[in-house]
């Protein structure tokens, strides 16, 4: 290890730095976004980025469904709808009947929208 590593390590914060519940799920969607992109991949591997990304909405779902969410109906609606939508088109891709760009293409939309807001 060099110096300026040993350096970095012990200057460190001891406590990691507090993320907020949209830093949190855009790191979460980037992570599943960019496994899902990568095709070259084994198909276990691509598998388990598909399960991941529906694990993913379905909890987006629950959230979103639960009457003290802050977010306004509508907007609770689309993310709900678009949780069913992940969910049906994913049994499709691991199917072979339909290419994951669709759900490449969702993630990648509410992502821009996570920083779009500024609050991420």
């Amino acid at each position: 290890m060099n110096a300026i590593l040993k350096a970095q390590n012990a200057y460190a914060p001891a406590v990691p730095s507090i993320q907020t519940p949209r830093a949190i799920e855009l790191r979460i969607l980037t992570s599943i976004t960019a496994r899902l992109s990568r095709t070259t991949d084994s198909y276990a591997h691509f598998a388990q980025a598909i399960h991941d990304n529906r694990c993913m909405w379905t909890a987006l779902a629950v959230d979103v469904a639960d009457s003290e969410n802050g977010l306004s109906a509508s907007l609770r609606a689309q993310i709900f709808y678009l949780a069913e939508f992940v969910s049906h088109h994913s049994a499709r891709v691991l199917r072979g009947e339909a290419s994951a760009a669709a759900l490449i293409d969702v993630n990648t939309s509410i992502i821009r929208g996570l920083h779009a807001t500024g609050r991420v």
